[in-house]
């Protein structure tokens, strides 16, 4: 069995670029797997295959606007 990999990362604030400390979990390829938000301020942003976080203050709409302005317009969720 191959190991995962978890590493200490930092990333910045989809909306607003504010640093924020995560430890993210990669398997042996190197492909994202999951990731646990560190800085008490910052909240994983669901994307799949890439490690997001925004600061707990950004509403959903904010959030979603930023998605689509750096990435192209996202799937919708069929919760």
């Amino acid at each position: 069995m191959e190991d995962n990999q978890t590493r200490g990362e930092t990333h910045g604030c989809i909306v607003c670029g504010k640093l924020h400390q995560l430890y993210v979990v990669y398997d042996a390829q190197g492909k994202f797997i999951d990731l646990k938000v560190m800085s008490g301020d910052g909240k994983r942003v669901a994307s799949p295959g890439r490690a997001l976080v925004a600061c707990e203050k950004h509403s959903q709409e904010e959030i979603k606007t930023a998605l689509q302005r750096v990435f192209g317009p996202q799937p919708e969720d069929e919760d």
